[in-house]
């Protein structure tokens, strides 16, 4: 079988047959393993098939370390507690691991940078090459703005999300944070209600959308006396988080141990 090969963790899952979509539809990727949980639909079924992209003789199994072991580097959009019981069988077999799971908290993260230094890995808040060009010019533009503007992020998501605020909208409140040369941690506000005073100029405000099946959106809204600056991005298809995860696999395959994110891959960094 020719090319890098790539294990599918959820496979019969939507983001996982979107995965397998993409992977198969990138020049030099093939789709050699796919898991799901046990008694999850779709399992014993062709990965290909199930996902729609034709037959590729691959069935969809529930043995996450027998993919690990034949495969090149394994994408994993899964929850937070199976992705976390996927580090030491990628650790064991050294197997490369893209994350595209979100909802990690700090001790989790630390789990998966002490993995990372055994094998390469790619952790990131979202796999958008179009996301990850906002968080680059939105921390260029708060960098630019300084004090003067106050920030916001408003972000949406389908009513199937189980966290929030979203990792992505975390992720470009942490760049816009660095950029101004805040922590994110200490800034954050997470909605407000009631008499809550004038605003502090230094936060940054987050607002949840969720409802329906908004597939992504995200904004970074700069609001200074006499003028506002809004950067918005808007997803239409997961099928473009799948895209750029795919091509993270490609490259993280041929890396050394490490924990790498989108800015590595796009040479923002």
């Amino acid at each position: 079988m020719a090319g890098i090969k790539v294990g599918i963790a959820g496979a019969a899952g939507r983001m996982g047959r979107m995965l397998v979509q993409a992977v198969t539809a990138r020049e030099g990727l093939v789709v050699a393993g796919a898991w799901d949980k046990v008694g999850a639909a779709g399992v014993g079924e062709d990965a290909g098939l199930l996902a729609g992209s034709g037959a590729l003789g691959v069935t969809i199994g529930t043995d996450a370390g027998a993919v690990m072991a034949a495969c090149d580097v394994v994408i994993d959009f899964s929850v937070v507690a199976a992705t976390l019981a996927h580090l030491p069988l990628a650790v064991t077999h050294r197997t490369p691991l893209v994350i595209g799971t979100t909802g990690f908290n700090a001790a989790q993260k630390d789990t998966i940078a002490t993995a990372a230094r055994q094998v390469p890995m790619v952790l990131a808040p979202n796999y958008s090459v179009g996301v990850n060009l906002m968080f680059q010019v939105a921390a260029q533009v708060a960098g630019v703005l300084g004090e003067e503007f106050d920030v916001e992020i408003i972000e949406a998501h389908h009513r199937h999300k189980v966290d929030a605020p979203s990792g992505t909208a975390l992720g470009l409140g942490a760049a816009i944070a660095e950029a101004l040369g805040r922590t994110l941690g200490e800034v954050a506000v997470y909605g407000r209600e009631g008499h809550t005073g004038a605003r502090d100029r230094r936060t940054i405000g987050f607002a949840t959308v969720r409802g329906g099946d908004i597939v992504g959106e995200h904004t970074a809204l700069f609001a200074g006396e006499g003028e506002r600056l809004e950067i918005t991005h808007r997803a239409a298809s997961r099928l473009t988080f799948a895209k750029g995860a795919a091509r993270a696999a490609e490259w993280v395959a041929q890396r050394a141990p490490g924990l790498y994110d989108m800015r590595d891959i796009l040479g923002f960094r």
